[in-house]
This record gives C-alpha cells, sequence and structure tokens, in this order.
C-alpha cells in the first residue's frame, strides 16, 4: 500500500519544491503548467504503473506554447472546469493503478479549430516567405 507520505516525496523530487501538500494543486499550487505537467502525469504514471487510459489532460492543465488559434477558438482545456490534482488523488490512483477521476459531461468539437488556424497562418507565412526569397534571389 502506497502511502502519501511517498506521492508527496515524489512530487517534491520532480518539481523540486519545499510547500508541497497532500491537498497541494499540482498546477496552480506548485506551477507546473504545460508540458511540464504532462510530463510530470507521465512520469507518475510510469513509476506507479497507472493506467491512464481514462486520463483527460484538458482537464487539469492547459497547453504549452503561444496558441494564436486560441484568441479566437477555445481549446480544449478552456472548454472545461479545470480539476486539481494533488498528492491525496495522486495517492488514490497509485493505489489503484487507475486514473479514477470523474469528469463531467461535457462536449468538444471533433476538429481543433483552434490548431488548424495555427496551421494556416503557419502555411501562409511559408508561402510569403518563399515568395519574398524568389523575388529577392530571382526577381
Amino acid at each position: 500500500m502506497i502511502q502519501v507520505d511517498e506521492i508527496l516525496e515524489f512530487t517534491r523530487a520532480y518539481t523540486s519544491s519545499n510547500k508541497v501538500q497532500e491537498e497541494s494543486d499540482i498546477y496552480d499550487d506548485l506551477d507546473l503548467a504545460g508540458d511540464d505537467f504532462h510530463d510530470f502525469i507521465e512520469h507518475f504514471a510510469a513509476r506507479y504503473e497507472v493506467d491512464l487510459t481514462a486520463y483527460l489532460w484538458y482537464f487539469h492543465a492547459d497547453e504549452e506554447g503561444l496558441n494564436l488559434g486560441s484568441w479566437f477558438f477555445k481549446p480544449p482545456y478552456a472548454r472545461v472546469k479545470r480539476i486539481p490534482v494533488t498528492p491525496k488523488m495522486l495517492t488514490n490512483f497509485a493505489n489503484s493503478r487507475k486514473w479514477t477521476v470523474k469528469y463531467p459531461e461535457h462536449h468538444l468539437p471533433e476538429r481543433r479549430y483552434d490548431l488548424l488556424f495555427n496551421q494556416i497562418v503557419s502555411v501562409i507565412m511559408l508561402l510569403v516567405l518563399a515568395i519574398l526569397l524568389l523575388y529577392k534571389y530571382w526577381g
């Protein structure tokens, strides 16, 4: 049986934070956001053999980096109410070896329009760059 002290120590070691408590919100209180949060969850799952099949990342954290498309279309994490993840919860998951959060009913669009917008902007920028280079060297 895994005790909460073991999970607290795991979290302290990963975050280098001494302010970790049983009810600390790992995302908010420990400032573990974006890819850092997702990497932490993956390391936790690997270390304690927790099945993440039911894990829905967008309820717990945001994404890393600039997302211009989010100015026009909400990304998944902005469409739901965030659910904190605490060391106490992680202890329960480690003992059951399953991610057992009961998520509220929700609906996400089938397509990530924020990411599609980013892709379109990237293609346009590359085309403009290519045209400028062609004009400069062969124009």
